[in-house]
This record gives structure tokens, sequence and C-alpha cells, in this order.
């Protein structure tokens, strides 16, 4: 009989349950077709693109509930900003380095870029109106 339960070390062998692996992270990826950055060069390619994009961040599902919850708030705030920007998931090889790189220590995130530049972060779940208030600001900056 084969175990399958998760096991710590599965992950260090790529074939363990990553973050992106989640269901509901999954599914951004799979039927919303939001691409996955899995290194710094895909992640370069996709902020030089025009336009606003919004990096999900999303930590350890495992570990912090909040990610889930993050997972189906994002789709919700795209389509309330009728697709003011696009999105992208950060993949794990990569995550550490987008959040200290931009100064975002907690998970989940929603980090802002436009032009290169990041022109803001949300951190951890909100409250849907604080969510409307931050986007709109985030929006109305300019890159420095």
């Amino acid at each position: 009989m084969h175990d399958h339960a998760h096991h710590d070390d599965d992950d260090l062998t790529g074939h363990g349950y990553g973050t992106l692996d989640h269901p509901l992270i999954r599914r951004l990826e799979v039927e919303m077709g939001w691409p996955r950055l899995a290194n710094l060069s895909d992640l370069a390619e996709y902020l030089g693109r025009p336009g606003v994009h919004c990096l999900f961040v999303p930590g350890d599902p495992v570990r912090n509930l909040e990610t889930a919850d993050a997972a189906v708030i994002l789709p919700e705030l795209h389509m309330t900003f009728q697709r003011a920007f696009d999105c992208a998931l950060v993949d794990d090889p990569i995550e550490a380095k987008v959040r200290e790189g931009n100064n975002v220590l907690k998970t989940p995130a929603f980090i802002f870029f436009r032009d290169g530049e990041m022109i803001g972060a949300i951190p951890k779940v909100r409250d849907w109106d604080d969510y409307l208030i931050r986007i709109q600001q985030i929006l109305a900056r300019k890159a420095a």
C-alpha cells in the first residue's frame, strides 16, 4: 500500500504538493489562463509588457489559510476593476526574491507594477472595501 500523505522532503524533488498545486490557485492558471512565473527572466518579461500587472504571491496554502481566500478574491477584483490590470502567479522558486525585492514580506500578497516599477502592494487578506480603496489608489499612481 502506497502512502499518499504529504512529506516535506517531497517538495525538494519537485513531486510534492507545491504552493501552486493547491486547487484554488491551480484554477487561476488552468481556467483563467494566468501565467505562472517560475524564474526571474519570465518575471522580467512579464513586468516589461505594457499595462498594469498584479503579481499574486500566494505563500504556503498549507500553513496560511488566507492563501486560498486570496485565490478566490483576486479574480473577483480583476473583474470588478474591469481588467484594468492583468494577473500572474509567482511560483515557489522566485517567491522569496519577489517578496524581499519589493519589501512585501507578508503573504498572500498582491503586488502591482506599471512599466516594470512597483506601484503598490496589498499583503494579507483584507475587507472587500479596503481592497477597492487601495486598488483605486494604486491604479492612480504613476511609476517612479
